[in-house]
């Protein structure tokens, strides 16, 4: 009863139109729920977004949940977790994204997710990683584990937002290292960020991972700008 009262005098709102939610919906409104973008990317073989790795031999699948547009909905998501500080978000999308491909993924029986990292400064200034948070939402849903301690990012880069697609990939030339080979060798690995537009910086993150000797990569991301 005191929940219900609280709630009342201080309702929960959607993240994305601010409408009053109800007990039973969760980050968005039912409306926005339904409206979200999705890619359908798992439905697809091999779907649009292996497109950006295709240099990855070890590549065996590549799956976004929403598409990315200016001032749409998973803009304005991602904005939030990234720099609001609303990283149930995080958690939450991840948990959605890995309840939708989970049979897609089951016969690829994937050892271990790996979150893009932020360099440590960064890292200082936010506060936390939004990508560690989605690969926290994902293994709670997929049920494998995931880990934040295996890839580093050892140099500082500008950011990518305003950059062109040639200085994006300039930008991020081995920023990226494995603390451990010997954890992943042989391993199938799931990489996960939050939004991937060239791909430039994931590519640069695959490539450290693959160095290490890993029997497969996967990638999987909130959104992918088209």
């Amino acid at each position: 009863m005191i929940q219900d009262l609280i709630s009342l005098i201080f309702p929960e709102i959607c993240a994305f139109c601010k409408a009053p939610t109800i007990k039973s919906e969760n980050l968005l409104c039912t409306k926005c729920l339904l409206d979200l973008p999705k890619t359908n990317d798992h439905r697809t073989a091999p779907g649009d977004l292996v497109q950006k790795f295709v240099t990855i031999r070890e590549l065996q699948f590549a799956y976004s949940y929403l598409r990315f547009t200016k001032k749409g909905l998973a803009q304005r998501l991602l904005h939030q977790l990234k720099y609001d500080g609303q990283k149930d978000i995080g958690l939450i999308l991840g948990r959605w994204f890995g309840t939708e491909i989970t049979p897609r993924l089951e016969d690829q029986n994937a050892d271990l997710i790996l979150p893009v990292p932020l360099h440590s400064s960064r890292l200082r200034t936010r506060g936390y990683n939004q990508s560690d948070l989605i690969a926290q939402g994902l293994s709670e849903s997929l049920q494998i584990e995931w880990s934040n301690k295996i890839v580093k990012r050892v140099r500082k880069t500008e950011t990518q937002a305003k950059k062109g697609k040639v200085d994006r990939w300039k930008n991020v030339g081995n920023i990226f290292n494995v603390t451990d080979p010997g954890i992943i060798r042989d391993k199938k690995i799931i990489v996960v960020d939050d939004v991937v537009t060239t791909g430039a910086t994931l590519n640069a993150c695959l490539e450290a991972i693959i160095t290490a000797g890993v029997s497969s990569i996967g990638v999987l991301t909130i959104a992918r700008a088209d």
